[in-house]
């Protein structure tokens, strides 16, 4: 009987520590993902990131727990790269101008009138051209950039009356521009006096008059309601704008090929959702801003365009650009 029952004993045990070296495997801890964004919730880049949430469950589930901050409430913006190469964000949408601080070759896309539409981005960075400017992301920031999604192309916004037809004309006028050298150097290439400030004050110095004016996509001056503040509209077109969601290279390393894939699939599902409602809000908002009481029109913009684009060719940023590359980008068709 004692015999009969040790061998019970054994039997059990041996099940029991079979159960608890396959148990891991299903019971581990899913891998945290933080977003931090500074989009405020109404925003098309805001509400592409619950789409990248639910394709991540269904591809992988159980797998991950995706946490989305917005409105910068967990990091401020321009502060994620650093964020995530410290190992303190997992991931975050950043910006051409964020990544050209540590990158200059990347500056060559925060310069005006280079990319032409949305489709021109799309094709540019899933080119060899991406390719390599996404491996130098990867190499000189350790940071993994997973898919890039159509920001909307950036007009003026003022809250003054003087009508702007020539960059002459923004002489003087306070823009607000994100803070960082290469941001400023595009609001003087208008013809401005850039002002650093940050996204979320926009609306209170606008309203109050430390700047008479910034620059955003429609649809974001929309969702973050600048035009309550503002008196018009002017379609300089000067910047077809991105935005990278990316992840930290020691997230992305921790991942296997089946989760890589997952997450790839994901980003790419996320700013499609996003690029096609951009795209189709940008086309309405003309109209909108007109009923709200803005004038919106239309300046020289073959004279921005040419004053812009000498002043980056005559300046020390484009001497980072990869030699040819304003030429391959042209050649994308």
């Amino acid at each position: 009987m004692f015999g009969l029952l040790s061998r019970r004993l054994f039997i059990g045990s041996a099940a029991g520590a079979a159960m608890a070296v396959l148990t891991p495997a299903f019971s581990a801890e899913p891998i945290k993902l933080r977003i931090s964004t500074p989009a405020v919730e109404a925003d098309w880049h805001a509400k592409m990131l619950p789409v990248f949430k639910q394709e991540l469950e269904k591809s992988a589930p159980g797998q991950f727990d995706v946490e989305i901050h917005l409105n910068g409430t967990l990091f401020k913006q321009g502060t994620e790269p650093a964020a995530m190469q410290r190992g303190n964000l997992e991931m975050a949408m950043i910006s051409a101008f964020d990544i050209s601080k540590q990158v200059p070759e990347w500056s060559i896309f925060t310069s005006g009138y280079l990319l032409r539409s949305p489709e021109h981005q799309v094709k540019v960075f899933e080119s060899d051209v991406g390719k390599e400017m996404y491996g130098l992301v990867e190499d000189k920031m350790a940071i993994k950039v997973l898919s890039v999604g159509y920001l909307g192309t950036r007009q003026l916004n003022l809250r003054t009356e003087k009508e702007v037809k020539t960059p002459a004309d923004l002489g003087g006028v306070k823009l607000r521009m994100p803070g960082s050298d290469t941001w400023l150097f595009l609001g003087k290439a208008l013809g401005a006096n850039p002002l650093p400030v940050a996204f979320g004050e926009i609306y209170t110095a606008l309203q109050t008059g430390a700047i008479d004016g910034q620059d955003n996509p429609l649809p974001t001056v929309r969702a973050a309601k600048f035009y309550e503040v503002s008196k018009q509209i002017v379609l300089t077109d000067h910047l077809v704008d991105a935005i990278f969601l990316s992840m930290s290279g020691s997230a992305w390393k921790k991942l296997d090929d089946k989760q890589k894939t997952a997450v790839m699939d994901a980003a790419k599902a996320a700013v499609r959702y996003n690029n096609e409602n951009r795209i189709k809000e940008e086309a309405e908002l003309a109209d909108f801003f007109k009923a709200q009481g803005l004038k919106v029109y239309k300046p020289d913009v073959e004279a921005f365009r040419t004053l812009v684009q000498k002043t980056y060719l005559e300046s020390e940023l484009s001497k980072a650009w990869p030699k040819g590359m304003v030429d391959r980008v042209n050649a994308i068709k």
